[in-house]
């Protein structure tokens, strides 16, 4: 990045060009680089507009004034929170911490600024209920985009939907034959499909608890991964067609309505371990055949197949995950209690528009990140190119979970070497690794507001972290055994984990 100018405080005045804005808060004591004190600086957003002129800034100048000098410059009434980045280091406290020796004196520095959600979510800190009734593992646990239920999956063949409001259990449903491994939450939230390990594809009613239509049959071997088709590519704004991909290594699309298999999809040599459908229409799939292979979900077709993974391919995330799971509910909304849309085509039309805004951010392209057992991560333009953007290394052991943010800036690997690293998610650069936990992290999850993140691991524990810090924010034991499966309501209001121990527990700030 382009550095700063060499100013000095007595001649502030002089030499200064006319179009130079300066900044009077020159400080009496400064922990300054060579000497210097000032730097001349730009504002320039992620698509590289240039807010206002460059300004003289002094160089220990706190984090919070350079937010109220970009809300002066953009002429915003409401102060939008920012993040602000100087050579993709991010400025925590003062631009004394982000400028070096080895930058220019002679140039402009560039202040790269990114909004942040302007709701924020705290924490959790305590674990205010734990619910018994599963009697083997809970495998899944998830809360629904409405955030008005909360449903778990277990090796003992059932599945339970919980009251969240009241943190009680509401229905348990029965109808399995072997261990449900996989459930999926329609993004309409009216829907919640489970698999089992005998091959077996459930849809549940969460209002009453009962099984809509039938059972769906024909994976010949059980069920790894389900994904319900984005709310806004849906004809009347209902979510009906599902995918399904298996053992047996075929995905297939089902109409949840007529209760008709349409498509099956087979290329893979080997095992279906993750699937996505993207927004743009693209279903991907990810094998222990190394490779990711790119449908069309409209006439199945496969586009392309990505390969560059030396080992199973165990885990995949779109830069859009966040937005496509909850559809038309807008998370500040749900943390205000604010109505939500029903009406289908006004639930559609929001949807479209919440993607439209997420894509936006990302650069208008749905971005994938796949981890594997090979210890890397791959960043795809899979609609594109069909060679990767970045391979991410650094991981010790396999990549068990791969999450992007809600904001789509940051992408987040979990492995069994015990540590969280944390990734750009335009273009796969590394920024940060996480370290606490004493043994394999199996599932992480994003607060709404992209600012805090949370683990659950084989050493029993779930911790929080806070982006800013990039360290732990808290510590949440309880759990009597390896935690499984963790996730963040899209209120932030809580989060909810299970495990080994059967107990689903949930969390509370």
């Amino acid at each position: 990045m382009e550095g700063g100018a060499k100013r000095d405080c007595e001649d502030e005045d002089s030499s200064v060009p006319d179009k130079v804005m300066k900044v009077d808060k020159t400080p009496h004591s400064v922990d300054s680089v060579e000497g210097r004190v000032n730097v001349l600086a730009q504002f320039q957003s992620e698509s590289g507009d240039i807010a206002g002129p460059p300004i003289e800034l002094p160089l220990a100048l706190e984090r919070a004034k350079l937010q109220q000098i970009l809300n002066a410059l953009l002429q915003q009434e409401n102060e939008t929170p920012y993040s602000f980045f100087v050579n993709e280091k991010e400025i925590t406290k003062s631009l004394n911490g982000v400028v070096d020796a080895s930058t220019s004196e002679e140039k402009v520095m560039t202040i790269l600024y990114q909004p942040q959600a302007v709701f924020r979510v705290r924490a959790v800190a305590r674990c205010t209920s734990s619910l018994p009734g599963h009697a083997e593992a809970v495998l899944s646990a998830s809360f629904s985009p409405d955030c008005r239920s909360l449903a778990s999956g277990s090796g003992d063949t059932t599945v339970r939907f919980w009251d969240v409001s009241t943190e009680t259990p509401h229905f348990t449903c029965n109808g399995h034959r072997h261990w449900v491994l996989v459930t999926a939450w329609s993004t309409d939230g009216e829907r919640l499909a489970s698999a089992c390990k005998a091959g077996e594809i459930m849809i549940w009613d969460p209002r009453t608890g009962k099984q809509m239509g039938r059972t769906y049959s024909g994976h010949k071997q059980w069920i790894t991964s389900l994904c319900w088709e984005p709310l806004h590519l849906t004809p009347d704004g209902k979510c009906v067609r599902l995918a399904s991909a298996g053992k047996d290594g075929d995905v297939r699309i089902w109409n949840t309505s007529s209760g008709a298999c349409e498509k099956v999809l087979s290329n893979h040599l080997q095992s279906v371990t993750a699937l996505r459908w993207g927004g743009e229409g693209l279903i991907y799939s990810a094998s222990q055949d190394r490779t990711i292979k790119v449908w069309r979900a409209s006439d199945g077709v496969m586009c392309r197949t990505l390969q560059g993974h030396g080992h199973w391919v165990n885990t995949l995330a779109l830069n859009t995950d966040y937005v496509l799971r909850t559809g038309a509910f807008e998370p500040e909304d749900l943390m205000q209690s604010r109505p939500i849309v029903t009406e289908s085509g006004k639930r559609q039309s929001a949807a479209e528009k919440r993607y439209k805004t997420a894509l936006a951010l990302a650069g208008g392209v749905e971005r994938l990140a796949s981890g594997s057992d090979d210890f890397t991560i791959f960043l795809w333009e899979p609609s594109r190119d069909r060679k990767p953007i970045e391979r991410m290394t650094g991981h010790q052991q396999l990549v068990n979970d791969v999450k992007f943010s809600p904001d789509t800036r940051i992408i987040a690997s979990a492995s069994f070497d015990k540590s969280i690293r944390l990734w750009s998610g335009l273009n796969g650069k590394f920024i940060a690794v996480l370290r606490g936990h004493v043994n394999g992290v199996y599932q992480i999850a994003w607060s709404a507001d992209s600012r805090l993140l949370v683990s659950g691991s084989k050493d029993s524990t779930l911790k929080v972290w806070d982006m800013s810090t990039k360290k732990m924010e808290v510590d949440l034991p309880g759990h009597a055994d390896e935690v499984y499966a963790v996730d963040w309501s899209p209120d932030g209001q809580r989060v909810v984990s299970g495990g080994k121990d059967k107990i689903i527990k949930l969390w509370r700030r």
